[in-house]
């Protein structure tokens, strides 16, 4: 049994971490510059103040997905199909697909392409890349995964590996849940460089994000997955339990890269248009991550 993890970003390389760590054959595919890192040092693993170095194979091509039993899809959100066409060829009949990514429709996607179930999870934990090869993890990382075929044989090998997981139901309203808190906090913290301890810490902050809330709450009703009525005060627990954390659409920013915005204020905007309801704090978020991201 062997497991590949396709997209090996920060969260791809943290679970990979933890499964190989249990001892899982994971391989990582991802791209050449953490490649390269891994194929010459290993994947340097720092979590509770400990830094090791794991040995895995590790490579850019997608066809060493052949023969995984499980692949955990870990692109960002606008990849998700090209990454599914990728794979497709060399994915092994009965292997099981997860996906470990931010916003909504991501399983659903590489259902539709792969031909067979891929699992949603939502994905709590705060990690980053702080060099290539070297994950650092920096607070929680639980999944909760739907209850789709083969859900809990997965949930279990998480677990035996030390990642608290659960199934539910319940994941798609989970996944709204995680959608937004990404859009409440994400862009924030993106455009203005800071992490969220440092965001809340504003008194005009909590309005704002209760209204960028607010506009999020609307469309998931009109959608049909109304959202908890706490979920405003979840948002705010989160920020204030993870106050040093600078979100990934800032880590992206920062470092170059092309970020998740449109499938995260992006998405609320687009459907906001599509229901007929205002969302303006979303669609303007969306379109300042985008143009600074071309900048």
């Amino acid at each position: 049994m062997s497991i590949a993890v396709f997209g090996a970003g920060a969260v791809g390389c943290y679970y990979g971490a933890m499964l190989a760590r249990a001892g899982e054959a994971v391989t990582l595919i991802g791209r050449p510059a953490l490649v390269q890192a891994v194929q010459s040092r290993g994947l340097r693993f720092e979590k509770d103040g400990r830094v090791e170095t794991l040995s895995l194979p590790a490579t850019t091509d997608p066809a060493a997905v052949a023969g995984a039993d499980l692949v955990l899809v870990a692109v960002k959100s606008p990849d998700t199909e090209a990454a599914a066409r990728a794979i497709a060829p060399h994915l092994a009949p009965g292997a099981g697909v997860l996906s470990l990514q931010n916003g909504i429709g991501n399983a659903a996607i590489l259902s539709a392409v792969l031909g067979r179930p891929a699992l949603p999870a939502v994905v709590y934990v705060a990690v980053a890349l702080t060099a290539p090869g070297h994950v650092t993890h920096k607070g929680r990382g639980e999944l909760v995964l739907g209850d789709g075929p083969g859900a809990d044989s997965v949930a279990a090998r998480l677990m035996a590996a030390g990642v608290p997981c659960t199934v539910s139901p319940q994941a798609e309203t989970a996944l709204w849940v995680k959608l937004t808190v990404n859009c409440a906090l994400n862009a924030l913290s993106a455009l203005t460089r800071q992490p969220y301890g440092t965001i809340i810490a504003r008194p005009d902050a909590e309005p704002t994000i209760r209204a960028i809330v607010a506009e999020c709450q609307a469309v998931a009703q009109a959608s049909g997955v109304p959202l908890p009525a706490e979920i405003l005060a979840q948002v705010l627990r989160i920020a204030e339990t993870m106050p040093g954390q600078l979100s990934s659409t800032a880590q992206d920013l920062m470092a170059g890269k092309p970020t998740e915005i449109a499938s995260l204020n992006g998405e609320i905007a687009r459907r906001g248009a599509a229901l007929g309801l205002p969302v303006p704090l979303n669609r303007a978020l969306a379109l300042m991550v985008g143009l600074a991201e071309r900048a």
